[in-house]
């Protein structure tokens, strides 16, 4: 009987404690890795760092901003204390590594993994090479992983106990990750199907109970929305404007669907683990395999095998037919991993496993240093010091907002999407204006006047040439992958992507 199958079912409290609490720690130490020289990786990180300060003041007008209420929420508190940004990078990042060793313990319980089978979960999934980027910024993605382990780890236990409470604490999960994040709502349907599956009637007894849990927050935070000024629909108003924008935005990208079957396994063949997708395609011949055999059937709980194929492989078919980016895997990235481990130890021998799983996280380790690493330290910092240095207090910033976290009290910085805009902000008193270069990342390309004059300082800036920075904002370009690329590779040929030019 496969190892991975009705035999495992009861659960055991594992033997690989030590072993998962060191791989952890190996994984936040590396998420934690020259931090400081990180900065800001993206617009959306400073953007939510703003947000929250605004929120810490009083100000509760962007409390939907990006359909994120409980995430801007989760962090307010603590811009009582402190406005560092690299303490919300820090924290943030600690809360994704929280999420892994969950999701890996989970895991490691329900099919009696080794310690170091154990540990190769946590070391694939927490060295990759997304998950370390996005582990490093201030947006939503570490808090909902953590969301996730838990909806994975509740929905799971439903579906081998029809208690009515299993179902409403799955419901209370799923509530909460679309606090955090409105991307849960690409679990819906996934659920759905899991359910379907089940077909146990589970719905007919508790479903009424697991609505009201699902409608609690959109009624609480839309009466808090009203209490501050907001019109009652705004957090739903997001998710419509996120389907059908009103416009296309400044890069000329309007359309949410994008059928490209082939983005997503290009980025895992091209910057992750092989194994990631060789685990997949283990994963289904074995699942077919027990299909063949007659188990599982329908109106029988999935074991853990096949239920973790079921997310991995209906994210990525879902997500196939979106606008995308590498975020749009955050989600099946923890299952990819795990189901390397979970075929590979059906399919391997141990030690054969083991040296396989050592030798992806080693090619993790390179990719890591020549992609993230390697091109550190930012340069806003600089720019910021430059400023200082000849009295500028108002600043304006081509596209990106990366400087502002360092920047000090008296200085102000205004981004603009297009240069005729620096006429008006001539007259009302700006001094200098940042080319950043991260117009070229977002695809703004409206500032061809000012490139062809002469900066009174410039810096080069190996992270605005990440390959990854560029991939992570083909969602907003509407760009696919090859062209993407293309446009990192122009890119790269500017060795100074910041200058700054005095305004006169």
């Amino acid at each position: 009987m496969p190892a991975d199958f009705p035999a495992n079912n009861a659960p055991e409290r594992p033997r690989s404690t030590a072993w998962l609490l060191g791989a952890l720690l190996a994984v936040a130490l590396l998420r934690l890795w020259r931090l400081p020289e990180v900065g800001p990786p993206d617009f959306d990180s400073v953007r939510n760092w703003q947000v929250v300060q605004e929120m810490a003041q009083g100000n509760f007008t962007h409390l939907f901003h990006h359909g994120s209420p409980g995430f801007l929420l989760l962090f307010a508190p603590v811009a009582f204390f402190t406005q560092n940004f690299l303490v919300f990078q820090t924290i943030n990042a600690l809360l994704g590594v929280v999420g892994l060793g969950w999701f890996a313990a989970w895991v490691a319980r329900q099919v009696r993994l080794s310690g170091p089978e154990a540990a190769g979960v946590v070391l694939l999934g927490g060295t990759g090479l997304l998950l370390t980027f996005s582990g490093r910024d201030f947006t939503m993605s570490s808090a909902s992983l953590l969301v996730a382990a838990g909806l994975w780890r509740s929905h799971y236990a439903r579906l081998h106990d029809a208690a009515p409470r299993r179902l409403v604490q799955a419901a209370a999960w799923l509530a909460l990750g679309l606090c955090i994040n409105y991307k849960f709502l690409f679990a819906v349907p996934i659920l759905m199907v899991l359910e379907w599956w089940q077909a146990d009637g589970l719905w007919r007894r508790a479903g009424g109970r697991a609505l009201l849990v699902l409608a609690t927050p959109y009624v609480l935070l839309g009466l808090l929305g009203v209490a501050v000024g907001l019109p009652w629909y705004r957090w739903l108003g997001f998710y419509w404007r996120t389907v059908v924008p009103a416009t296309a935005n400044v890069a000329g990208r309007q359309s949410t669907l994008h059928l490209d079957f082939l983005y997503y396994p290009s980025y895992l063949a091209t910057f992750e683990s092989p194994l990631l997708l060789a685990g997949l395609a283990a994963a289904l011949a074995l699942v077919a395999h027990q299909w063949h055999q007659g188990q599982p059937r329908r109106s029988q709980p999935l074991y853990l095998l096949p239920y973790l194929l079921a997310w991995a492989g209906c994210l990525l078919a879902g997500m196939s037919l979106l606008i995308k980016a590498p975020r749009g895997l955050l989600f099946a990235y923890l299952p990819l991993a795990a189901l390397v481990v979970l075929s590979g130890r059906q399919l391997l021998p141990r030690l054969a496993l083991v040296a396989v799983l050592l030798a992806a996280v080693s090619l993790n380790l390179y990719r890591l240093q020549v992609q993230l690493f390697a091109p550190l330290p930012g340069r806003y910092p600089a720019v910021a010091a430059w400023l200082r240095q000849h009295g500028a207090t108002r600043v304006a910033s081509t596209v990106g907002n990366g400087l502002a976290p360092y920047l000090g009290p008296g200085q102000q910085l205004t981004v603009i999407s297009d240069e005729r805009e620096l006429a008006g902000l001539r007259r009302q008193g700006v001094q200098y204006v940042l080319l950043d270069g991260y117009w070229r990342v977002a695809g703004v390309a409206r500032f061809d006047s000012l490139r062809r004059q002469v900066p009174v300082a410039a810096w080069p800036a190996p992270p605005l040439h990440q390959p990854l920075l560029f991939l992570e904002h083909s969602e907003f370009t509407g760009l696919g992958f090859a062209e993407t690329l293309a446009a990192r590779r122009a890119a790269a040929t500017d060795s100074l992507p910041l200058r700054l030019y005095r305004l006169r």
